[in-house]
């Protein structure tokens, strides 16, 4: 009688000792991160979108970032299906809208970054002086839009065929400060750091920060597929709550971002003065409006930039609400 009684303990602590193990199983899964892939660029203001990769498990968030060379090059992994949400310049997210990319625009993440940097030895004191003279560029970029926002202001012609008033030479970001170095190139409308690491090294001089054209200065802006929008809604709204606390993190804790740009994404290539010139000309942010888009497709048809067919319409693909949302969670004004 004993035996059968002291057997039955044993059978229903068994049964409780699996009933937990299988609840607990059960709510591992349950809680598996889930997984957010992030195109990124690796340029000092985009610092606070890196830093997600670290800062996301706290919402049940696995980031994975891959770095790409520049904004238009992400496109093809978005239509590919391989991004969930990408960081680039204004411009590359309409083109990347206009060729297909479905995509919105759901915040802005920094604001300004570039300068147009001048060889020290030409003596230029204006951007007229330009006139002749060879500036180097990344393609689809704000630095592009904003050099043609620039020389159409004072009146100068470009193209990257002989004959007009100013010679565009395209090339990589990485590229364009050794050919303004070996003096290939007599000026360079470059992002951040690389222009501060210009000026720093005593190979180039700034003529200006090119933010006085009606664009204004330029908004890097994030974008989400709309797959992720309107199918994976807890999700998008975790992403975009860890975006906005990432961000403020970055901005009140400013020698936390220094470290983390310096030795993470940069691996020690630049130094603390780089990075703090680059974030003089550069501020990490959370908005967008609708305007600025449009404004900058404006831009970007009259200039014949991203050779779109179709511009999309700002007002059509810029979806704030998860950002409004967030913000007000994270008691952000």
């Amino acid at each position: 009688m004993q035996q059968a009684h002291h057997r039955n303990s044993k059978l229903i602590l068994s049964f409780f000792f699996l009933l937990i193990l299988s609840i607990l199983n059960f709510d591992a899964k349950a809680q598996a991160p889930d997984v957010v892939r992030v195109g990124n660029l690796k340029f000092a203001h985009y610092g606070a979108i890196s830093y997600l990769t670290e800062h996301c498990g706290k919402y049940n968030l696995k980031v994975q970032e891959r770095i790409f060379a520049k904004g238009l090059d992400i496109v093809p992994a978005i239509i590919a299906g391989e991004i969930d949400v990408a960081a680039s310049a204004a411009d590359a997210a309409i083109a990347g809208r206009a060729g297909g990319a479905p995509i919105y625009a759901v915040a802005g993440f920094a604001k300004g970054g570039a300068r147009i940097v001048i060889r020290p030895d030409l003596n230029i004191k204006s951007v007229k002086e330009l006139k002749g003279k060879k500036v180097g560029v990344a393609r689809g970029g704000a630095q592009e839009l904003l050099l043609y926002a620039e020389l159409a202001k004072n009146n100068l012609t470009w193209s990257d065929q002989p004959g007009k008033d100013v010679r565009i030479v395209f090339m990589a970001f990485a590229d364009l400060n050794q050919a303004l170095q070996a003096k290939n190139i007599d000026a360079m409308s470059q992002s951040e750091p690389q222009s501060s690491q210009a000026i720093n090294k005593g190979y180039g001089i700034e003529l200006l920060k090119p933010y006085d054209t009606p664009m204004g200065e330029p908004v890097r802006t994030l974008v989400m597929t709309e797959n992720m929008y309107k199918n994976k809604k807890s999700v998008a709204e975790r992403f975009m709550k860890c975006f906005v606390d990432s961000t403020k993190t970055f901005i009140e804790k400013p020698e936390l971002a220094q470290k983390f740009v310096i030795e993470k994404m940069f691996k020690g290539q630049i130094t603390p003065q780089d990075f703090k010139d680059a974030m003089g000309n550069a501020q990490y942010t959370y908005d967008l409006t609708i305007e600025h888009m449009q404004i900058t497709t404006d831009f970007m048809q009259k200039y014949g930039v991203g050779r779109m067919k179709n511009p999309p319409k700002a007002a059509d693909w810029v979806k704030l609400d998860l950002l409004t949302e967030a913000k007000k969670s994270m008691g952000v004004p």
